[in-house]
Parts: C-alpha cells; sequence; structure tokens
C-alpha cells in the first residue's frame, strides 16, 4: 500500500520552525484542511536564542511569497535595511583598513567582467566604489528606496535587520492567522520510532501523542529528533574555522534621532571580530572569537573597549558555537533544518538564509508518498552538503587574505592545514583569472556567488594578474560601464532619503503593497 505524506509536524519554533512552517504552508496553501496538514510542536519553557539578526536579500521574496506585509515587518520587528556589509581592520588592521561587502551585484554583471579592466586601469578606486553605487550609499547614511517604492521591490539591492525575538512571534501570528498551521504549545518527552526506524509520533507532556508522515526538526542545537533520536554524526569544522564563542550585548540608542547604519560593521579584533547591527530602538553587537586563542576576559575586555563608556555597565550574554553540521540532513521520515542542521559563525549572516533554502526545497520537492521520499531526500542531501562547503570556504576567504600577523589567531588562519582544499585551487585561479561564473559557481541558488568573492577578494586586496591584450573588444563596453555607475551612484546619493528618515515614513505611513 502507499503511504501518502499529508501531516508535517515540525518540532521547534523560532525563527526556523516558523519561517519553515510558513513556506511549506504557503505552498500547500489549497491542500491545507483537505487532505495536508502543517503543525508546529513548540515548547513553552524554551527561551529563542535570538542573536542572529541579519539577513539576506531572499528573505524579501520569501516573505513576500507567504504573504507577510513588509510594513508590518518594520512595524512589529524592529526592522532596519540591510545594503551590504562593511568590513573593518580585517587585512591590515590598520584604522584605515576597510572595504564593503554590499548587495548590489557589480554594473553590468553577467554580461561583462569589469575586474579585469578594473585592475589595468589601477585609478586608486576601490572596486566596490567603482563597479557599484552601495558602498557610497552605506558611507551617507541613506536607505535602499524611498515611500513611493512598493513593498519588497528596491531602488537599491537590501536585505534586513531585525530583532530576531520579535520576528518568530510575528511569523507565528501570521502562519496561524493566514496560513492554517497549527500550533501546539507542548513539551516532547519521547520520540515513538515505527518498526522502520521511521519516527513514528511525539510524545508530549501537554498534547499526549502527536502522529506524523514528515517530521522537521527545529529544535537548534538539541538536534532532539536528528541528533539524540536518529543518530545522525555532527561533522566539526573547527579546524577551518575557530570561532567557537559570541558575547552578545544589547547597546540602547541615546536618542531615536540618531544616524542608523544601513549595513552590518564587522570590525576585526585581535582573536576574532565584533558585529555592529543597528535596529531603530537600539543595536545589537556581539564579538566572535576563538577560545583557544584568548579567554573570556580578555575577549569581554576588547567588545566593552570598543563599546567604550556607553557599554561599560551592559549586561554581556556568553554564547557557544559549535561550528559545523548535520553528515547528513534528512534521514528516513526527519529533516533538520536551522541549528539542529548545523551552526557557522554569524560573519555574512548565512544562518537565516539557510533556512529559508532548505523550507523551499521541502516545500516545492514534498514526497508525495513515503516510497518516494528517500529519493528526495538524497537529492536535499546533495544540495545541503553543497551550500555548507560553500559557505564554510567563503568564510575561510576573509581570514585567508589577511596581512596580519599581529596574533596567533591571524597566523593559525594562514596555516595551509586549515584552508578547504576547493578554496586553495580556487585562489590559485584567481591570481591569474578573475572569479566569473564558470569557477563552479553553477547552481541556480548560490549562496554566494561570484560577485561576493570579487568584493571581498579585491576589497582585501588581492591582485590578479592581468595581460592587457586579453582584454581586447570588452574594453569599450567597461569604460562605459565604469561611467554608467559613477552617474547612477551620483544620481542614487541626490535621490535617496536618509535610512532613519525612511523606516520613521514607513511605520508612520505604510508602504504600497504589492
Amino acid at each position: 500500500m502507499v503511504q501518502p505524506v499529508k501531516n508535517i509536524v515540525i518540532v521547534g519554533g523560532g525563527t526556523a520552525g516558523w519561517l519553515t512552517a510558513g513556506i511549506i504552508a504557503a505552498k500547500h496553501r489549497a491542500r491545507i484542511g483537505a487532505n495536508f496538514s502543517v503543525t508546529l510542536v513548540e515548547s513553552p519553557n524554551t527561551p529563542i536564542i535570538g542573536v542572529g539578526e541579519g539577513t539576506w536579500p531572499t528573505l524579501r521574496s520569501t516573505l513576500a511569497r507567504i504573504g507577510v506585509s513588509e510594513t508590518e515587518l518594520f512595524r512589529q520587528c524592529d526592522a532596519a535595511f540591510k545594503q551590504g556589509a562593511r568590513f573593518s581592520r580585517w587585512t591590515t588592521g590598520a584604522p584605515d583598513d576597510f572595504y564593503y561587502h554590499p548587495l548590489m551585484l557589480p554594473q553590468s554583471f553577467g554580461q561583462l567582467n569589469l575586474v579585469p579592466h578594473w585592475l589595468a586601469r589601477d585609478d586608486g578606486r576601490s572596486f566596490c566604489d567603482a563597479v557599484c553605487p552601495q558602498g557610497r550609499l552605506c558611507d551617507d547614511g541613506l536607505a535602499p528606496k524611498t515611500i513611493a517604492t512598493a513593498e519588497f521591490e528596491a531602488v537599491a539591492n537590501y536585505s534586513y535587520h531585525l530583532d530576531a525575538g520579535k520576528f518568530a512571534p510575528f511569523l507565528q501570528a501570521h502562519c496561524c492567522d493566514k496560513l492554517g498551521v497549527r500550533h501546539v504549545l507542548a513539551d516532547v518527552r519521547r520520540v515513538n520510532l515505527a518498526e522502520n526506524g521511521d519516527i513514528r509520533s511525539l510524545d508530549t507532556v501537554q498534547a499526549g501523542e502527536i502522529a506524523g508522515d514528515l517530521f522537521v526538526d527545529c529544535t537548534g542545537f538539541k538536534a532532539l529528533l536528528i541528533g539524540e533520536t536518529l543518530g545522525v554524526p555532527f561533522k566539526e569544522c573547527g579546524d577551518v574555522l575557530f570561532c567557537d564563542r559570541a558575547l552578545a550585548v544589547q547597546v540602547p540608542h541615546a536618542t531615536d534621532t540618531v544616524p542608523l547604519a544601513s549595513h552590518t560593521i564587522s570590525t576585526a579584533q585581535s582573536a576574532g571580530w565584533i558585529w555592529d547591527i543597528g535596529l531603530p530602538s537600539r543595536r545589537g553587537v556581539g564579538h566572535v572569537y576563538s577560545s583557544r586563542h584568548t579567554s573570556d576576559e580578555a575577549a569581554e575586555l576588547e567588545l566593552r573597549r570598543y563599546l567604550g563608556a556607553e557599554g561599560a555597565s551592559l549586561p554581556v550574554r556568553k554564547i557557544a558555537i559549535r561550528a559545523g553540521h548535520r553528515e547528513t540532513f534528512w534521514k528516513r521520515n526527519c529533516v533538520a533544518v536551522g541549528l539542529a542542521a548545523g551552526f557557522l559563525e554569524p560573519l555574512e549572516a548565512s544562518a537565516i538564509v539557510l533556512i529559508e533554502l532548505s523550507a523551499k526545497l521541502i516545500a516545492e520537492q514534498m514526497p508525495v508518498c513515503r516510497e518516494v521520499m528517500d529519493l528526495i531526500a538524497n537529492r536535499f542531501n546533495a544540495s545541503t552538503l553543497y551550500r555548507w562547503g560553500r559557505i564554510i570556504d567563503f568564510l575561510k576567504l576573509h581570514y585567508v587574505l589577511t596581512r596580519r600577523t599581529d596574533s596567533a589567531f591571524w597566523r593559525d588562519n594562514l596555516l595551509p592545514e586549515t584552508i578547504p582544499d576547493r578554496l586553495n585551487d580556487l585562489l590559485l585561479l584567481w591570481s591569474h583569472q578573475s572569479p566569473w561564473f564558470h569557477d563552479e559557481f553553477d547552481r541556480v541558488e548560490e549562496v554566494f556567488p561570484a560577485a561576493s568573492y570579487q568584493y571581498v577578494l579585491y576589497g582585501m586586496g588581492f591582485r590578479t594578474q592581468v595581460d592587457p591584450s586579453m582584454l581586447g573588444g570588452d574594453a569599450k563596453q567597461a569604460e562605459r560601464a565604469l561611467r554608467e555607475n559613477a552617474v547612477q551612484t551620483e544620481r542614487l546619493r541626490a535621490g535617496l532619503p536618509r535610512h532613519r528618515e525612511l523606516i520613521r515614513k514607513i511605520v508612520d505611513h505604510g508602504l504600497q503593497a504589492v
């Protein structure tokens, strides 16, 4: 007999659980209430970690797809715009050492690789400023759109900074009120297995037995289903990415008129780095560091030195980071999403985008019956393992390009045995030709495309050998693109509002609904 898959049970709330519930329920909305259900089981006694506040532009299309109002996101989640990240003191450690990884693609990207032409010009302009307006927009404290731009549409590409503690309840209300998700507040005391090894049901304290056909593990670091029950091993990557601790603090604004950065600020320290994210009501600041290279006390001292007088007495929260991921993400009728699948340091805000991509893949390839589930699981595992590997490569890239030698942390990051083979091969390739689509960036949904590698490589002073004779017929097209970028930069700088000013208008008046 064919065993249909019609009851989806998500265990755990937070951003991972509610985003997954929303994405699955929205995709299968026509079936809910007939022959399909999405149930989220959440402990009333487990707090949300709620530290990561940075997102990727994919979240705009995700929220639009599930029917969320962008105006309400700003009103209810203390949200702000994010146009990229500014990395300070990563290359030399000097006070004037910084570069941007913006969210806009380089001018004419897709038709033309501007890197060789920028290198050949060698006119002192940073790569970001030469090919993209967004670094200047961030410098000026400008927003990526105007109040006349419709919800989720952009003038300059953007994502969000938001309060994760408010985002999960916001999603919960939408999923339950608009998408038909059933919410069960209950503690799981036992996971019941079927004879074939599948998860049959959950035995809960408050709600009794809850059966399902497909279970999604969003129980965070606990990994109740995928780890504790099904025994899927965890693959450490601390030999590549050293940071295994974080100290987080919330810094209130002195007034509600202080300028608000529209980018994440990442400032390198002696054994890690400090994130600084501006929300309308506060800043979220945290020090990510390696316990092998500094003590908790020294790390907190560096954090408080960064904060200055305003951070002298603020409470600091310590978070352990276990860098790595599950060897398998979908086993039998259980799939792990979010922290249950793994976690890496929050250097490029990859956590939420992985939740989105995983949930989207589950929703789009939802198995009709148990008989085909293992085939879909194999495809899911291959895609997800690829993504984790590429994110590890990209995060390590920020460390291997450093010229800092002032501490063991930075020196150890340059040891050959800590650099993934694929990244090593690409660095050799890129010393002779700049990153482009053919350099294994061939997936439809690459988390970090070739453009991201270009921004980091050339922002940190990497140099590719350029043969002027190879520029050929693209030279005129490149000159035109570089001029167009300069014109666009000045036009956007003149026409876009201040970041905080736009947020205030959105909260007061709302954006035009799509």
